[in-house]
């Protein structure tokens, strides 16, 4: 084992790139740290930055984190503060507030601590939580307008979209960034499937510290290879990674005991409670974001049914947090979009957000939703999304690897998924926590195995724009009895497109095979998520799901194609394809190679916009 700051990784993996102009804090702001007591008497730890100007009152801008406040000590100040360099430059109060539970904070930490709607007495969660911090700080900060905004990326955004639950009138704006809006859909399971890629984070979520710490209490597993597709192959079962994480890591012990979504996942999902909410809000994502794109979609369509409040979202062609950088060229993986388009959303949406807001300041008049179109390289607005004018046109999975308008229920096409030679998630070979680039990653690798289905058009003689959600709806049978369904959305370019300055070296833009969109389905979940069942073998069987949204023209020249496979080894554990009732508690029995089925009557969704 070796010790490694994880938690200060991931907060500086959302934190502004260092090319900026240089702006000294010290000397524009003071500091001072606080325990605000909360309503069951635990204390949390804040961090308030104040500016020195004191000619005028601010806004009070807060963040609560999982991540730490650092640096702790009030003669130590961070070299930027805010949720852009523009905010701060302008002047605002600036607040961080470690979460109950974690690093100077006191209390016990509950991972994704479940909203309690109608609380008693001193019952609490992060809503009251993020409550009773804002009635501290409106009457105890100098300066302050009575205003208060949160903002947050990835976890912390989750406790930006927890605070609008509050009910705290001084809260005006929020703005949850990749929020995590359920965690059997965000993070470490999607549609059921276990995020193996996400395991070695287990440590920084499931260890308990005896009290307040300024130093890390938990420790990262050296698994003593880069090659993570090798090590995991190599473990076996799930449950030889016990060896990694004992009964002391709860949120590992947490994971193995509630594989379905079972009452102890249901309650701690946040997008069901999104209703009857007051103050503005301004959704953020990334539509190549591996860790949360459920969250913010959800989050901002529970919103825009249940809520009459400003409610609008921003998504651009970012993975996780990219938003927050200022780098001139955006790119993920091998495939560049545009220049400045951070620097665009930090100036003219999130700080223009919250100045209206918060200040007073200006119009925000942007749409309901500005979504960046990752095939055309331009931003759109949109004033409802899903936009009305796209039509849910259904492309059949046909024979000689056809994407067709009609159905044909008698095609099968069947693939052997060898269950020791799973298919990988990428061609790299690494271990990551955050496997950011490969939701653009050059799929030609994959196309190549006979375990992989592919499906495409000719070449389009039109641009073909697809705008809004992705469904998929196989007709799949199986020699096994548990199987998963993974569907990914290709743009296939033309011989003769130019590679990007980010191009890898052994690879080329010429018949780039880029992944726009893809998920997972865990089979047993087919009726439901609560409650698995077994495939009956070689019965023909539907299973239905979601992709997320996509906003992407397919250029005259290129292809459009889709992939099925049933594995994506290791973004994805595998499925044993024998069913037992805990996947977390297989044997090396129970991992059975299979044979599975596509029918010529599957059909992929997709919004086609006339």
């Amino acid at each position: 084992m070796k010790h490694f700051k994880f938690g200060l990784l991931l907060f500086l993996l959302c934190a502004v790139s260092s090319v900026m102009a240089q702006y000294d804090v010290k000397a524009n702001y003071d500091k001072q740290e606080v325990n605000i007591e909360m309503r069951d008497g635990v204390k949390l730890h804040t961090t308030i930055y104040t500016p020195k100007d004191k000619t005028k009152e601010y806004p009070i801008l807060m963040q609560r984190t999982p991540y730490s406040s650092r640096p702790y000590g009030e003669d130590k100040f961070r070299r930027q503060i805010g949720p852009n360099k523009f905010l701060m430059e302008q002047g605002n109060i600036i607040v961080y507030q470690d979460v109950r539970g974690r690093w100077m904070s006191e209390g016990t930490y509950d991972n994704m601590r479940g909203y309690i709607p109608k609380k008693k007495r001193k019952e609490s969660d992060e809503a009251s939580d993020t409550y009773d911090t804002i009635e501290w700080l409106i009457n105890n900060v100098d300066n302050n307008n009575g205003n208060v905004g949160t903002w947050g990326i990835s976890y912390p955004g989750h406790y930006a979209a927890m605070s609008v639950l509050s009910d705290h009138p001084a809260l005006k704006a929020a703005s949850p960034q990749a929020p995590i809006g359920d965690f059997y859909f965000d993070d470490f399971h999607h549609n059921g499937a276990y995020l193996l890629s996400y395991w070695i984070a287990t440590a920084v979520f499931g260890y308990d510290k005896e009290g307040p710490t300024t130093e890390s209490w938990y420790q990262i597993p050296d698994i003593g290879t880069k090659d993570a597709y090798q090590f995991f192959l190599d473990i076996g079962p799930l449950s030889n990674l016990d060896k990694y994480y004992g009964e002391d890591n709860v949120f590992w012990q947490q994971l193995k005991e509630h594989p379905d979504y079972d009452e102890f996942w249901q309650e701690r999902g946040l997008v069901q409670h999104m209703k009857d909410v007051e103050p503005a809000v301004l959704t953020v994502g990334g539509l190549f974001d591996a860790e949360d794109l459920y969250g913010p979609f959800e989050v901002y369509k529970s919103l825009e049914n249940n809520s009459d409040n400003f409610n609008a979202m921003v998504f651009g062609p970012w993975s996780h947090g990219d938003w927050a950088r200022l780098r001139e060229r955006q790119a993920v993986g091998n495939v560049y979009f545009g220049d400045n388009l951070s620097e665009n959303f930090q100036v003219n949406y999130e700080t223009k957000f919250f100045n209206h807001f918060l200040k007073g300041e200006g119009e925000f008049d942007a749409a309901e939703a500005t979504v960046y179109d990752t095939g055309a390289r331009q931003w759109d607005k949109y004033e409802v999304w899903p936009p009305e004018n796209a039509t849910a046109t259904e492309f059949f999975l046909g024979d000689n690897q056809s994407l067709s308008m009609e159905a044909d229920a008698e095609f099968e096409n069947k693939f052997v998924s060898d269950i020791t030679k799973p298919v990988p998630f990428t061609e790299d070979i690494k271990v990551t926590f955050t496997p950011r680039k490969f939701m653009t990653d050059d799929q030609r690798f994959a196309a190549r195995r006979p375990d992989v289905l592919v499906y495409e058009t000719e070449v389009l003689e039109e641009d073909m724009k697809l705008s809004g959600e992705v469904l998929a709806d196989l007709e799949v049978a199986t020699t096994g009895t548990a199987a998963d369904w993974i569907v990914k959305i290709i743009d296939v370019y033309p011989a003769d497109a130019e590679d990007s300055e980010e191009m890898q070296d052994h690879l080329r833009m010429s018949n780039y095979h880029m992944m726009v969109r893809s998920e997972v389905f865990r089979g047993r979940y087919r009726e439901s998520f609560s409650d698995p069942k077994p495939f009956v073998p070689n019965q023909k069987t539907s299973v239905e799901f979601a992709l997320q949204d996509i906003n992407h023209t397919f250029k005259k020249g290129h292809k459009l194609q889709i992939q099925v496979q049933s594995t994506m080894f290791p973004y994805i554990d595998r499925n044993p394809q024998k069913y037992v009732d805990n996947i977390f508690e297989a044997n090396e029995e129970d991992f059975e190679t299979h044979t599975h089925t596509i029918f010529g009557d599957s059909k992929i969704v997709l919004p086609v916009v006339k």
